[in-house]
């Protein structure tokens, strides 16, 4: 629903071949020299079980990571993971100022950025919504599973997204993805880099990131990370400011364990930002069609947001082979604002029949989690296995409050005449809001065992426990569930750089929705099935993989109507399968690329295709290209294409045809130390919605210009 809280009954709305080819391909050149000095961010981490020379993409300059422990615990390589990883590097981050997770994700091969409104985002992959995020591996649940506010990825050095299933790593959620983000961490040589940036509407950004040791021997590193943006937009009356903030400090208590400590925040200040969206549809049932800048905020509207992170790590060398990592996390997420939405369904030739809903919003969201666990090797029957076990504590409080506006249902003007002219009223019509408590309790084992030379067997379990009890909006929020979720994969090396494999991964989610009866609905149940290729070429520069996945969900709540005014349920399934292609990494020193494609059908137990929101179609590419005889010039582009989408209401069909959008990039080094880089982004000027996720929508950015001046030492 589009609103970030409940609005009375009566107003809620609404080329394949190829990539085989580039898979079986096996290389046909000389060993090349390693990624230019020039190409690194910042020095070597030195925990190595944190990141180290093969997984730290700052280091590598790669646009993939090398080993990943994301969908397993294991620290594995991609291509011995039997899941689908992609990758999206510091390097790439960089190359395509990706400052935005929204940015960066929409970049991914497979995950779909639902921009609902201006400052509230969902994300969508294999069919299914995306509701596990991580940072370094221990999850940062977000309450309505949705990010607020513009989240910066200046504190990240990668992000990971493990396709399907995740119940091994995750415990609940859906069988869409996990997002993981990998934080930047200390360095023991010094290093610095500070960049400055102007854009199209006014945007400033400033950045700075410094590291190295603190003393001496060494003993003691920290990392110090602040980023600063202001800019205005092409939405009428839109502006926003973010400032982050990042700080760790790693310190060797000896010679076999680090202590890491951290904090990090970012700010969000959002002035005008929508609250739902531009209506899709008159009321003669044909879709409407606004300028690009058209947006339903008021002059006096606001959206404040804030997230605070602290955690504290221990890393522990047991011994030769063996790691204990123990982690402690506190989240905690504000929002606060005075919105205005615009509800109703205009006349297509006088523009009228919209109508005003402001409110005051406030919400906190408070998380602590515990996170213990260790990893290692064994000997038996004479070959080498992995072993991890894990267990983990979270809670999660929420509480918000709506404090509803005098002259709700008021007459607004016509879109095309609407300059956001309406007195800010008092807010004291009504008030509802929610507080609920979510704790989850959960252990894992997993065991990667050799059977053979060419094959390995990864096989896991993980138990979780998890409950809510609360109210939100006047409706129960009272949900307990158990399960077991199981992980199975196998890994057959045809080649030492080529190799095939199978998954299945089960994972749930407790419900508080109640079905006619007044009953609390069954968990809703998850799976993911995949087969496929994986390779890894060029001195493991480039990795690539060709899955084929059908994912499952069972009993997932669907709103069915009304008993009195107790809202009930009715429980759904779904299913889709398709294809992912991934392609990631140096082809040469000087080309680096990263291509995904994903093809699906999202079909319901009778074989009609549900969720037409979500692109059937979706390619995501990128390159760089260092061009010969100008040492100093790297050029790249970027393009995004996805088939149309649709959605169907009771006022008639949404639609958004299939679109391409392109982006382009360039930058000079001078010298060792000082750059100079431009970005051109939407190079066509094309005009698309941001989402069908809801019956409302906006329209993405048209062309726009930034341009960095960049150092670093």
């Amino acid at each position: 629903m589009p609103v970030c809280h409940r609005l009375p009954a009566a107003l809620r709305r609404r080329p394949l071949a190829l990539a085989l080819a580039a898979l079986c391909a096996t290389p046909v050149y000389a060993a090349e020299p390693t990624t230019s000095s020039e190409e690194k961010v910042l020095g070597a981490v030195t925990v190595s079980e944190v990141a180290d020379a093969g997984d730290n993409t700052e280091r590598s300059g790669l646009y993939t990571t090398r080993k990943s422990s994301s969908a397993t615990g294991l620290k594995l390589s991609l291509r011995e993971t039997p899941q689908t990883v992609s990758v999206i590097s510091r390097s790439q981050l960089s190359d395509f100022r990706l400052d935005s997770v929204n940015d960066a994700l929409a970049a991914s091969s497979g995950i779909n950025v639902e921009r609902v409104e201006t400052d509230r985002t969902y994300y969508t992959a294999r069919g299914f919504d995306i509701t596990n995020f991580q940072t370094d591996g221990i999850g940062q649940p977000f309450a309505y599973g949705n990010v607020n506010g513009d989240i910066d990825t200046v504190l990240y050095e990668r992000i990971e997204a493990v396709y399907g299933a995740n119940g091994l790593m995750s415990g609940t959620g859906n069988p869409s993805a996990t997002v993981n983000f990998l934080r930047k961490r200390p360095t023991s040589q010094f290093a610095a880099a500070a960049s400055a940036s102007i854009g199209s509407w006014g945007k400033q950004r400033v950045e700075g990131d410094i590291s190295g040791s603190l003393v001496e021997s060494g003993r003691i590193r920290g990392r110090l990370i602040a980023a600063h943006e202001d800019t205005d937009s092409y939405l009428d009356r839109y502006s926003r400011e973010k400032t982050v903030f990042g700080a760790i400090v790693d310190v060797d208590l000896d010679d076999v364990s680090t202590l890491s400590i951290g904090h990090s925040e970012q700010r969000n200040k959002a002035r005008s930002p929508m609250w739902g969206a531009l209506p899709m549809l008159y009321s003669n049932g044909q879709q409407t069609h606004y300028d690009v800048s058209t947006s339903t905020a008021s002059d006096w509207s606001y959206w404040n947001s804030s997230v605070r992170n602290t955690f504290v790590e221990l890393n522990r060398e047991l011994s030769a082979d063996w790691r204990l990592r123990a982690v402690l996390t506190r989240n905690d997420y504000r929002n606060d604002g005075a919105l205005f939405y615009a509800y109703g369904t205009p006349d297509a030739t006088t523009g009228l029949g919209l109508l005003a809903y402001p409110s005051r919003y406030a919400m906190s969201n408070r998380q602590t989690q515990a996170d213990v666990s260790a990893s290692g090797r064994v000997k038996l029957f004479g070959r080498t296995h992995e072993l991890a076990f894990g267990a983990s504590s979270a809670e999660s409080v929420l509480d918000d409050i709506s404090h509803y506006g005098q002259g709700i249902g008021t007459a607004l003007p016509s879109l095309d005449d609407w300059n956001g002219s309406y007195p800010m009223p008092s807010f004291d019509a009504s008030v509802n809001g929610s507080h609920f408590v979510y704790k989850q309790k959960s252990a894992y084992a997993v065991a990667r065992l050799s059977l053979a030379d060419p094959l390995t067997l990864i096989a896991g379990a993980k138990l979780t426990r998890a409950q809510s009890n609360g109210t939100s909006y006047g409706v129960a929020h009272d949900s307990q569930a158990d399960d077991v979720t199981p992980y199975a994969g196998i890994v057959y090396a045809l080649t030492s750089q080529l190799s095939t494999y199978a998954s299945y991964t089960d994972i749930f989610t407790p419900q508080y929705q109640t079905d006619l009866a007044g009953n609390t609905l069954a968990p809703v149940t998850g799976n993911n099935r995949e087969i496929g290729l994986k390779g890894e070429f060029f001195e493991r520069k480039l990795n690539a993989s060709l899955a084929l996945f059908r994912s499952e969900q069972r009993n997932l709540a669907e709103a069915a109507g009304y008993v009195g005014a107790r809202p009930y349920h009715r429980a759904v399934d779904a299913q889709s399968e398709g294809v992912q292609i991934d392609i990631a990494g140096q082809v040469t020193p000087r080309l680096q690329l990263s291509i995904g494609y994903t093809q699906l059908a999202i079909d319901d137990d009778a074989g009609n295709a549900v969720r037409t929101y979500m692109p059937r179609r979706l390619l995501r590419s990128a390159l760089t290209y260092r061009v010969p005889g100008i040492e100093g010039l790297k050029v790249g582009g970027s393009l995004h294409w996805q088939d149309d989408i649709s959605r169907t209401t009771s006022g008639g069909e949404i639609r958004q045809k299939a679109y391409a959008v392109t982006n382009l990039m360039a930058r000079y080094d001078f010298d060792r130390q000082w750059s100079v880089s431009a970005n051109l982004n939407n190079v066509t000027n094309e005009k698309y919605l941001t989402s069908l996720y809801w019956d409302q929508s906006y329209y993405a950015a048209p062309r726009n210009l930034s341009v960095s001046l960049n150092w670093k030492y």
